[in-house]
């Protein structure tokens, strides 16, 4: 699966969206990936896991660990790819964190997986979460990197795409200059800084 075919099947299932869209970071932006609409499809999020899965084979891996809402299905289809456990983090109070009973043991390697990259900051967290409890990340990836690359994370970022979109202040945003009206797709508050 190379990257035009990952975003021909985003375009098909409708999830590359156009307009003017209010990112979680707060930043505004003229495109919105709507993972959810892609992964309601099970083979569809199959085959996207088994794709991210093939970058890690040579790789021991213990655990694949994702952020709620949006990691949760394609951190799952990673995980059964590796034939590891799947576990997830939420946000409580504004702190990522794991909930729900999930463990880390001390020394287990762990894979965080995101469907989109933005600035890297759930990825990040979500690191950061797992070097406390005492795992050893070893690898950060998503379907989809829309930094292109440029997102700060401890790990080059693997994905199956790679989107340099840009994004725009409130202050400097050519949609809102034109009147655009502004929609909010996401999940998380806007308070949050973006994945």
């Amino acid at each position: 699966m190379d990257q035009s075919s990952v975003l021909e099947l985003f375009t098909e299932r409708g999830a590359l969206l156009s307009g003017h869209f209010l990112l979680s970071s707060g930043l505004h932006s003229a495109k919105y990936l709507q993972c959810a609409l892609v992964l309601q499809y099970p083979k569809d999020a199959e085959s996207l896991g088994e794709h991210l899965a093939k970058r890690f084979y040579t790789q021991k891996i213990d655990l694949v660990v994702a952020p709620a809402l949006g990691g949760v299905i394609i951190g799952h289809e990673v995980a059964r790819n590796l034939s590891v456990r799947a576990i997830f983090t939420e946000r409580e109070a504004g702190q990522m964190q794991l909930r729900r009973g999930f463990e880390i043991k001390a020394g287990e390697k762990a894979l965080v997986i995101e469907d989109v990259i933005t600035t890297g900051k759930s990825t990040r967290e979500v690191i950061e979460v797992v070097t406390k409890l005492g795992g050893e990340v070893v690898g950060n990836a998503s379907i989809i990197d829309r930094s292109a690359g440029k997102a700060e994370l401890p790990f080059i970022p693997v994905s199956l795409a790679a989107l340099d979109v840009a994004t725009y202040s409130a202050e400097n945003c050519p949609m809102c200059q034109e009147g655009l009206p502004l929609v909010k797709p996401g999940s998380r508050q806007t308070s949050d800084k973006s994945k």
